[in-house]
């Protein structure tokens, strides 16, 4: 039985607004839905991704801003940085964790500039949403054994 993780509902405070910052980066607009009663949904999808993001009104009882650790896999974390500050998106300065392992919650263990080895799951950059969302741009270089 395979199980396909492929949406995940963002809480936004602003539809438009939020439609308009995803739009900036550059994801693709997959569909809006709405209806007379005020429900409405909006689904985009990050450049590359199979799984997507939803928001709107009605889709979520979470408090606007309140996801975080939403993490994009990127291959070159410097790369994709420039790109989204070139698209106007605030993102903190590339980071690796003093553990070497995983980063912690917010900016606890954070170490200025990528791994020193470079190593693969190690490379870190972060920015948020107009709502205050929180995304990581995590580079992959190499996939561990088993993942796609």
């Amino acid at each position: 039985m395979d199980y396909k993780f492929e949406v995940t509902v963002i809480p936004v405070s602003d539809v438009d607004r939020a439609v308009h910052f995803y739009r900036t980066l550059g994801w693709r607009f997959d569909a809006e839905f709405a209806d007379d009663e005020g429900y409405r949904l909006v689904q985009f999808t990050p450049p590359g991704s199979p799984a997507s993001i939803i928001f709107g009104t009605g889709v979520s009882n979470a408090e606007p801003g309140s996801a975080e650790g939403l993490h994009l896999i990127v291959d070159d974390v410097e790369a994709a940085r420039e790109d989204l500050t070139g698209r106007g998106v605030e993102v903190s300065e590339i980071f690796h964790d003093k553990t070497g392992v995983f980063h912690h919650a917010g900016t606890t263990g954070r170490v200025a500039g990528p791994d020193a080895a470079r190593a693969s799951y190690g490379s870190f950059a972060s920015f948020s949403d107009p709502d205050g969302n929180g995304w990581v741009l995590q580079e992959v270089t190499t996939r561990l054994p088993g993942r796609v």
